[in-house]
């Protein structure tokens, strides 16, 4: 007989996550009851997984639980803040319970991994549709926002750029490519910078996360700061497997090719050395490749000369 909705959070998702002690109440009634830390500002953010839209049929599990997590983890790391609590809400149109096992794996490694707890949600029947809100706590006051750069501020972005973008292109013969491998390792299992978030409060002008692109996200932090920017397509980090299997376009899919999940942030003028023992503590590279200008718009440069680029970055409702 099928499991019903009940046995299923029972079974897989009632103890999902971490174990914390400002949990006063969580699965199990109408809502959850939760105790923030004196003096902190809670931070909320929601995404959701589409099938067809944003992974297709027969995608690993695992990876969609982890996905489901990290990218919503991506987004409190932009603002500085430190994930606490989550809610799961499920659309699925049956119950597969090798499936859920997979999921709840997936998506609990992850939850644990960043002490953050599943304290509800919701399951229910129909297209299958995963979305997860999640909230961390700041000290009041400290939060990173996309509004805060000068003119003159640096440029920076943390990790390696379009690996996602190429992870998700099918290629011959990439089960025996470890390359291959590994840039679809980072498209299906993204890491978000939440340690390097948290440190950058207080240094950082200005943050927002990569996960519709340099080329999307970029202006997006400038346009909310007042000021435009400029890029060297030529200083944006770029892995050893990104280059060899995308070789020419290994640039592109860095600027235009989104779900990296990295931080893009600015900073004033002299904090190198601060971010190079920001960029040792949180075990993630940085790389200065631009800055804000008082000008508005997003100029390409390459070796110092401007350059054209008409890829269209993502957008869910463009034509």
């Amino acid at each position: 007989m099928p499991l019903g909705e009940a046995e299923v959070i029972e079974r897989y998702f009632r103890h999902l996550g971490a174990v914390r002690t400002d949990v006063a109440l969580g699965i199990g009634d109408d809502a959850a009851l939760l105790r923030p830390r004196p003096g902190c500002e809670l931070a909320q953010t929601t995404d959701a997984l589409v099938e067809q839209v944003h992974f297709l049929p027969g995608s690993s599990p695992r990876s969609l639980g982890h996905r489901a997590l990290a990218i919503n983890l991506s987004d409190l790391a932009a603002m500085g803040a430190t994930p606490a609590w989550a809610l799961l809400s499920l659309t699925l149109p049956g119950i597969d319970e090798p499936w859920l096992g997979e999921f709840a794996t997936g998506f609990g490694t992850l939850a644990r991994e960043h002490e953050v707890t599943l304290v509800g949600g919701n399951l229910s029947r129909g297209p299958l549709t995963i979305t997860v809100q999640l909230t961390g706590q700041l000290p009041q006051g400290s939060a990173l926002r996309r509004s805060g750069a000068q003119p003159g501020d640096e440029v920076w972005v943390s990790g390696t750029l379009g690996d996602a973008a190429q992870g998700r292109v099918p290629t011959a013969g990439a089960v025996a490519d470890p390359q291959a491998q590994w840039l679809r390792g980072r498209a299906e299992y993204p890491t978000p910078r939440v340690a390097l978030g948290e440190a950058l409060r207080g240094i950082a002008s200005a943050c927002i996360d990569l996960s519709d692109g340099l080329l999307a996200d970029l202006p997006r932090l400038a346009a909310a700061s007042g000021c435009g920017a400029v890029l060297e397509v030529g200083a944006l980090p770029l892995s050893g497997a990104l280059r060899s299997v995308a070789g020419e376009r290994a640039w592109q899919h860095a600027l235009a090719g989104g779900e990296d999940y990295e931080l893009c942030f600015t900073a004033s003028p002299g904090q190198a050395a601060t971010l190079a023992a920001i960029a040792a503590r949180c075990g993630v590279p940085l790389a200065h490749c631009g800055h804000t200008r008082p000008e508005p718009g997003l100029e390409l440069r390459r070796d110092g000369v401007v350059i054209q680029f008409s890829q269209s970055p993502f957008g869910h409702f463009a034509a």
